[in-house]
Order: structure tokens, then C-alpha cells, then sequence
């Protein structure tokens, strides 16, 4: 395909996913399926196109003059497809399947510096959103929601149970690997650039012989955060695809046990696989919505992890779609779920055990203001601040968290590199037996 008939492409599947409401992975798949004379690099450079224009949706749209499909893919052109604004317009003559040329507000749009613009404008950040945003972050705000604009790097965890950090970045080499900045079990590879693609790491040798699992480093984080440790008794109440779960029980060494539970049986199924592939042998999935047997698990767990629902604002870089569809009956909506979880699993930790609460939201609400509501709740608890979690399971000097707590810690792409999370770790005092 012509350069310029990407940017057609891309403008095409930006219409479903804008006016149509389509999901952006089922509409680059429908087109690629009645287009299947693209090739791979033209369907990886239509894809992260798309993705681009929705990252940066607010600021091209303010930019170009529209938020119309056609002018938020012109706009991200330039960066996505890695030319320059002229090359932009050269492309669009019309022809062999290239957009019709630019008119005059839209060459503007490309070359002219941007335009002064509203904070969470020049942010991306929904405007509802953007006094959370200013309340979390003060004078970072602004940065804080460029950052997640951008493309995310892919992040794995090594598995210790059947490699080395150095075996994998070793059989990643090609790809640009290396160690992730906090994460002792971490390997990075860069970010795309341009119409280039993230590498298809599954499909590596190592993926299938269970060397590693591809994780945010936050993630993995939280999940050594959690304190998990040889022969201790785990629950893991939000299971899902079992990242964390697979990431606790190598930190056992596959000793004691983890018990995986979710609501979700269509988030629990791929939980299967990974475990067969990870060699791990002490992790018992319960059944999806099988309240009587999480019921009959009691006050035994050293460790509850609670990776809650939530809005998801941490992650607007891998699901940039989401950020504009998000409404406030989704946060009340998540809200409501998370005190529920929050209190199931406040009854399955021993006295002296901990309740890690996670989200990958940046809302205070979900946060911050969650563990407080609990601790009123739940006055047998305290927060056990992250800087000793850290020291006692990572090693180290802690970071600082990105909303400048000393409790609990804010992960977050200007910050930290990572994906954005929440972590609060809550120990049951003794007394409270």
C-alpha cells in the first residue's frame, strides 16, 4: 500500500470506532479481513495510527480545528507514520486510494505551531475528568496526561521457576531488551516508533517454553509488593488472566498455596494455559462465581490480593479508546464494586496477615479515598506504608509515589514508566482477632 492509502485506511477505521462506537480491535480486524491484500507492515502502521489519533485525540482535534476521523489522522500522520508534515501532504492527492488534498485550515493544522489550548485539552484528559486529574497531580497534571499519550513499551517478568533475567534478555537481545528500572525480574522493549510495531513476543521460543509472561511493571510491582513469600496461604480475589497470581507464585517458589477466584469465567479461562506453561504447581483456580467454596476458604490467607475493577485511567496508553468513552455511571458503577470486593476479602485475612488493595486507575476516588472509607469500616486494619513493603520484598530506596504519599504508592507513566497503579498494602492487627 501507498503511504497515503494508510492514511485513507486509518481515517476509515477511526469512523467506526468514533461514530460507529466500534471497539478499535474489532474494527482494525474486520478491516484487515476485507482488505487482505495489506500486508503486515501496512496493517501495523494503520493500527498504530489509529491508536495514535486516539491517544491524542482532544489535542489534534484542537490542533487541526475538527475532531472529525479525517482530521485526527492527518493530524497524528507526521509522528505515527515517522515523516514530516510535508510528506503528509504530498501524500494526499486523492488518488490510488489516498485521501482527497488538504485544504488550507487543515495544512495549518500540520505545519503552524498548536494553537493555545484548555489544560486538559493539551493534556487529553476528558474535560469531566480533569479536577480529579488536578487534585491528584497539582502542576503535573499537564504532564501527567501527556505521558499516558504516548506508546507504551512492552514490559515482561521473567519466570524464575524456569529462567534468569539474563537468559531472557539474551533471547531478546534483537528486539532492544533490557532491565526494567524497578522490577528486579523486569525486561523492557522499547516502545515503536513510527510505522514500526511492537514485536509479537508470544510468538518467541521463550514465551512458549514459559521463560517469561508479558506484564506491566507495575504489575509485577504490586505483585511483589504483596510480600509473597515461601509456604505462605495467598488468595487472589480478582484473578483474571492471573498475571499476578502466576507472579506470586514464583515468588513462593512454589511452595504453600494461592487460591485464584474471580466473578468474571470469561477473564478466569486464560488463567489455564499459563499455569501449565509457568510450571507453576501450587495455584488451586476456583470455580468463577462459586461464592460457597471463597466462603469456605475462612480467615486463613497471610496475603489477600484485591487487583479491583476499576476505571482503568492508568492504562489510557494500551486502551486509548477508553478514556473517551468513559462516563461517570462507570465510575459510581466501579465504585460500588470495589467496596464490595474490598470487604470480602477483609474477611479472609488472618490477624497479621496483609490486604493488598490495587487498582490501575488514577482517580482519587478509587484510591486513596477508597482505603479510607475501609480503614473507617475496618478498624482492625492499618496501611503498612509502601516504603517498608518495598524494602523488606524489592530492596532498596523506594521511589516516590507520583501524588506524593508516603502510605500508599501512585505508579505513573511520567514517573515511573509504568502503567498507572495503585497499590495500598493493609495488615489486620493481631488484636483484631
Amino acid at each position: 500500500m501507498r503511504p497515503g492509502a494508510r492514511i485513507t485506511a486509518a481515517i476509515e477505521v477511526l469512523d467506526e470506532v468514533v461514530t460507529r462506537h466500534r471497539p478499535v480491535a474489532m474494527a482494525l480486524a474486520d478491516w484487515g479481513k476485507d482488505h487482505r491484500f495489506a500486508g503486515s507492515g501496512d496493517r501495523s502502521a494503520i493500527g498504530n495510527l489509529v491508536y495514535d489519533a486516539l491517544r491524542r485525540r482532544s489535542s489534534l482535534a484542537s490542533a487541526m480545528g475538527s475532531d472529525a476521523p479525517r482530521a485526527i489522522a492527518l493530524g497524528a500522520a507526521p509522528s505515527s507514520l515517522g515523516v514530516d508534515a510535508a510528506a503528509v501532504i504530498a501524500m494526499c492527492t486523492g488518488e490510488d486510494h489516498t485521501p482527497p488534498p488538504l485544504d488550507e485550515r487543515e495544512r495549518q493544522g500540520l505545519t503552524d505551531p498548536p494553537p493555545p489550548a484548555a489544560p486538559h485539552i493539551e493534556a487529553d484528559v476528558p474535560e469531566w475528568l480533569w479536577p480529579s486529574f488536578v487534585a491528584v497531580f497539582g502542576e503535573n497534571a499537564v504532564a501527567e496526561g501527556k505521558a499516558l499519550a504516548l506508546r507504551a513499551p512492552a514490559d515482561l517478568r521473567v519466570n524464575l521457576l524456569k529462567s534468569t533475567r539474563e537468559r531472557v534478555l539474551k533471547a531478546l537481545a534483537s528486539f532492544g531488551a533490557a532491565p526494567s528500572p524497578f522490577s528486579p525480574v523486569g525486561v523492557r522493549i522499547p516502545a515503536p516508533e513510527g510505522p514500526s510495531r511492537t514485536p509479537n513476543l508470544q510468538a518467541e521460543a521463550a514465551f512458549q517454553a514459559g521463560w517469561f509472561e508479558v506484564q506491566d511493571e507495575g504489575s509485577q510491582l504490586a505483585a511483589l509488593l504483596t510480600g509473597a513469600g515461601p509456604r505462605m496461604q495467598i488468595l487472589d480475589l480478582c484473578a483474571g488472566a492471573g498475571g499476578k497470581t502466576l507472579a506470586m507464585s514464583a515468588a513462593t517458589h512454589n511452595t504453600g498455596q494461592i487460591f485464584a477466584y474471580d466473578d468474571d469465567r470469561e477473564r478466569l479461562k486464560a488463567i489455564y494455559d499459563r499455569v501449565k506453561r509457568a510450571w507453576t504447581r501450587n495455584i488451586q483456580v476456583l470455580r468463577a462465581r462459586d461464592k460457597v467454596a471463597l466462603d469456605a476458604l475462612g480467615d486463613r490467607f497471610d496475603v489477600v490480593l484485591v487487583d479491583a475493577p476499576c476505571t482503568g485511567t492508568g492504562v489510557w496508553r494500551r486502551r486509548p479508546e477508553a478514556k473517551w468513552r468513559l462516563k461517570e455511571s462507570n465510575l459510581e458503577s466501579r465504585l460500588a464494586e470495589q467496596i464490595s470486593v474490598l470487604d470480602t476479602a477483609a474477611r479472609h485475612v488472618k490477624p497479621g496477615g496483609r490486604l493488598v488493595y490495587v487498582t490501575c486507575s488514577l482517580l482519587a476516588a478509587e484510591n486513596t479515598g477508597q482505603i479510607a472509607a475501609f480503614l473507617e469500616r475496618r478498624p482492625g486494619f492499618r496501611v503498612l506504608p509502601f516504603g517498608e513493603a518495598w524494602r523488606s520484598s524489592i530492596g532498596g530506596a523506594p521511589p516516590p509515589s507520583a501524588d506524593g504519599s508516603t502510605d500508599t504508592l501512585l505508579l505513573t507513566p511520567a514517573t515511573h514508566g509504568t502503567d498507572g497503579f495503585f497499590i495500598a498494602i493493609l495488615e489486620r492487627m493481631p488484636e483484631a482477632a
